[in-house]
């Protein structure tokens, strides 16, 4: 029997912006975000349960209402592969973006809607 493919919660959002220590203050001091960590140009931020990720970028994408989404997937490698089976192009197979201290490792895999919107699938493993 077939298992079928069921996406999970939304786990993370980014959003670029022109100046990320302004950004870092705004986005925990004004909005009252927790802040999760900062590493470099890249900071994060929980919004109940779903992440929010700043980057640093020259034109900060004003005003042109682009956001990635993160979509929650126990195994990337299945989702992954169940997707492209049903005709989703991706850029990239999935890679781990970062490892964190305690081990955990971060892994996405990006792939646009038909308008060319960016999507991604997010998985953490241990």
């Amino acid at each position: 029997m077939s298992r079928r493919l069921r996406l999970g919660a939304i786990g993370q959002i980014s959003r670029g912006v022109s100046d990320i220590d302004r950004a870092v203050e705004w986005y925990g001091e004004t909005l009252g975000l927790p802040h999760l960590y900062t590493f470099g140009d890249l900071a994060f931020f929980d919004c109940a349960g779903t992440r929010l990720f700043l980057t640093a970028s020259d034109e900060g994408r004003r005003g042109t209402g682009e956001s990635v989404i993160y979509f929650q997937v126990d195994d990337i490698q299945a989702a992954y592969a169940e997707l492209r089976d049903r005709g989703v192009e991706f850029s990239a197979e999935p890679h781990m973006i970062h490892r964190h201290a305690n081990g955990v490792e971060e892994w996405l895999a990006f792939f646009p809607d038909p308008d060319g919107n960016l999507l991604a699938l997010i998985a953490q493993t241990e």
